[in-house]
């Protein structure tokens, strides 16, 4: 099957899960009464699962099992990919600690999570001031 399209149905199983996920989440912190309403606890539900998963898939894809290329697409690319890309921030990360590039790994998360949030502000703002 082709790859491209294989990654294609990955992405739709991943992003309905993760939609799933965050909605069953977001209902049962619901009646945790203000810590519920505290933190957008879908999101992190589903950006701590996809991480979870990314290090096992890496493993058994990577280092025990002789998976076929289309195999790693359906389901790190595909499925963890829309699921949240979080996991794969986060696979970088380790993989850049692991090789000994500390201070890379530290730069890269600096720098992912303020540029990422300074830009979804950014955009927010100038969406905001144009309408």
């Amino acid at each position: 099957m082709n790859l491209w399209l294989v990654i294609a149905l990955g992405g739709a199983f991943g992003a309905v899960g993760r939609y799933a996920l965050m909605q069953w989440v977001t209902r049962a912190t619901a009646s945790l009464g203000p810590i519920g309403h505290s933190l957008p606890w879908g999101t992190l539900a589903v950006n701590v699962l996809g991480s979870a998963l990314i290090g096992v898939l890496y493993v058994l894809f990577a280092e025990k099992l002789a998976v076929p290329e289309t195999v790693r697409g359906l389901w790190v690319v595909g499925l963890l990919g829309a699921f949240t890309t979080f996991s794969t921030f986060s696979l970088d990360t380790v993989l850049l600690i692991e090789q000994g590039q500390l201070v890379q790994a530290v730069a890269y998360t600096l720098m992912s999570v303020v540029l990422c949030v300074l830009m979804a502000w950014l955009g927010i703002a100038l969406m905001r001031l144009l309408t």
